[in-house]
């Protein structure tokens, strides 16, 4: 079976309430290809690596988190952007990409994702609603120490968190948000929790960590940002009745 582009594209579109984000990035169709699709690669990033898996595998559409177009890049397309570009449009293959709507849906996103891989029960959104919020806040089935934490994550995500280390307490009411969301500690501080989760951390968590006594888990942006895609992924495969295949490109940070 295939689905026409622009259903599948509206179809996301409505499904992640793209509208009601102001993002870095253009959400949707960011490269047009074949009017048709019948196989979709999904990845975390529309990388080269990820573009030349999508072309062996003869995809019609690549769906990522991170695609291109991000506010304040050089605008010319050169170098590593024009190779990008060139190998999407040579083979006609789609790029789609959702960057904040797949980060905040409440089933399909990536907090929520992550939530489900964790087994950790979802409360509320961090910063609003939940389906408007970026981050959440839940709990934990039951309590756990930050050492039964951290072998959590490395036995989830397969690969270590960098911990902070805040007051010696159980932790139990956890918040977090994916990827480069380091800043919004000081909201998880506001929400009361014991712990906060993000992909990427900087300097100066630490010191705000270590200061409010919160444990702070930073578990990678990459690892954090793997199942939003893949779960809309095949979401659309199950709708559609097409075809669907994460690739992992494997990314450290």
């Amino acid at each position: 079976m295939s689905v026409l582009l622009p259903k599948l594209v509206q179809y996301c579109k409505d499904l992640l309430s793209v509208d009601v984000f102001k993002d870095y990035s253009p959400n949707g169709l960011q490269v047009e290809g074949r009017p048709a699709v019948k196989k979709i690669i999904s990845g975390v990033t529309a990388s080269q690596a990820l573009l030349d898996a999508a072309v062996e595998m003869q995809a019609d559409l690549i769906l990522v988190h991170h695609g291109y177009f991000w506010k304040g890049e050089n605008e010319r397309i050169t170098g590593i952007k024009k190779r990008r570009l060139s190998t999407l449009l040579r083979n006609d293959i789609s790029l789609l990409a959702f960057h904040l709507p797949l980060d905040a849906h409440p089933e399909l996103g990536n907090n929520a994702q992550l939530a489900a891989k964790m087994n950790w029960k979802v409360v509320s959104g961090l910063d609003g609603d939940l389906g408007r919020a970026i981050g959440m806040v839940g709990e934990l089935p039951e309590p756990q120490s930050a050492e039964q934490l951290s072998a959590a994550f490395l036995q989830v995500l397969g690969r270590p968190a960098q911990h902070i280390q805040g007051i010696n307490r159980p932790i139990k009411k956890i918040a977090w948000c994916t990827g480069g969301a380091q800043g919004y500690i000081e909201k998880a501080l506001e929400a009361g929790v014991d712990a906060y989760v993000s992909g990427e951390i900087s300097e100066q968590t630490v010191h705000i960590a270590r200061e409010a006594g919160i444990d702070y888990f930073a578990a990678g942006h990459h690892a954090t940002e793997r199942y939003g895609v893949q779960a809309l992924g095949e979401h659309l495969a199950t709708r559609f009745g097409i075809e669907h295949h994460y690739v992992e490109i494997d990314n450290p940070v």
